[in-house]
């Protein structure tokens, strides 16, 4: 009777173990052949810019990697909401891959139809970067770091004004945030682009902006803008000197605009966790180093949980400052 059971035992166990390893082994395998065929990495934004220069590097390094081409789909439009939706309902296979932009958690807050969620619709794979954003001021105005600015701005209500690159884009809800925390007040003057704006703080119609470094850096080295800090929670790679607008005069500020590579929800977890790992190899890259700090970028490279963690604390936040100003995309 004992070898009897002692048998049944065995033959349960080894059933168990067969099932086990055959569940297993669609992942398994996935994790051995992906990928099957070219990779397609869809852009938000239009060729030319930092972002596109960064998409063709990494797209070329990941193929070396992966032994697939990596193709670069450049869809702008409708403040990045295009592009996203467009991987959103993409097969879920780990052969789309969207490159976001922080964007992609403002826009169902900005827009009255967006048909994805920033949460559910994708599957983070890691932060890329965060792009360098700077506190910039006309050098005209007389104040040389962030509590002056504050101070000056508190004791002169509706005197100063500044410049974005439109309603609801990332410099609108920085300001937005730092005019909240800061208890000031200062005039919002939309602009269509970064370009336009910078023409006009250069000319002094202009009082104060934030803006990517690497659009408003040359200004800045030129001597007609003068940079007062960096959005981040810490100082960039890219500007050790520079400090951030936390340390010079509003405590707790932190706005860190970003790019990170999304798939559909629904990849198989080998999937994402390849291209983690073949882009944090990228990463360390001594060339792709030098490069980011050239395109005022901040290497991140987190993994998909904390890519998960950041983005859902991203949104929040911006869901706040949004409401609170009752900001509308135009």
């Amino acid at each position: 009777m004992k070898t009897t059971v002692s048998t049944s035992r065995r033959l349960v166990t080894a059933m168990l173990a067969t099932a086990t390893i055959a569940s297993l082994a669609p992942g398994l395998a996935l994790a051995q052949d992906y990928p099957t065929k070219p990779v397609r990495m869809v852009l938000p934004f239009p060729p030319g810019g930092v972002t596109d220069l960064l998409a063709r590097a990494l797209a070329e390094k990941l193929a070396a990697r992966l032994g697939q081409p990596v193709i670069v789909d450049n869809r702008p439009g409708a403040g990045t909401v295009l592009a996203s939706d467009t991987v959103a309902r993409a097969p879920a296979d780990g052969h789309t891959l969207l490159l976001a932009a922080s964007s992609i958690g403002t826009a169902p807050l900005l827009y009255d139809k967006v048909n994805y969620d920033a949460i559910k619709s994708f599957a983070p794979v890691t932060q890329v970067a965060s792009v360098v954003h700077i506190l910039a001021v006309n050098p005209k105005l007389p104040v040389k770091n962030v509590g002056e600015l504050l101070a000056y701005a508190r004791q002169n209500p509706g005197k100063l004004n500044y410049g974005s690159t439109g309603m609801g884009t990332s410099t609108h809800l920085e300001m937005e945030l730092f005019k909240n925390m800061g208890n000031a007040f200062l005039v919002h003057i939309p602009y269509k682009g970064s370009g336009p704006a910078l023409i006009d703080m250069v000319a002094g119609q202009l009082d104060v902006m934030f803006d990517a470094w690497g659009s408003s850096g040359p200004f800045v080295k030129s001597g007609k803008l003068r940079a007062l800090a960096v959005t981040t929670a810490q100082r960039s790679a890219a500007l050790p000197d520079l400090p951030t607008v936390a340390e010079s005069g509003l405590k707790g500020y932190e706005a860190m605009p970003w790019l990170g590579l999304m798939a559909p929800a629904g990849t198989p977890a080998p999937a994402i966790h390849r291209i983690h790992r073949e882009v944090a190899e990228i990463l360390k890259e001594p060339e792709m180093q030098e490069k980011f700090k050239t395109w005022g970028l901040d290497i991140i490279g987190n993994t998909p949980a904390e890519f998960a963690t950041f983005l859902r604390k991203d949104i929040a936040q911006w869901d706040r400052v949004i409401k609170s100003a009752s900001i509308k995309a135009d």
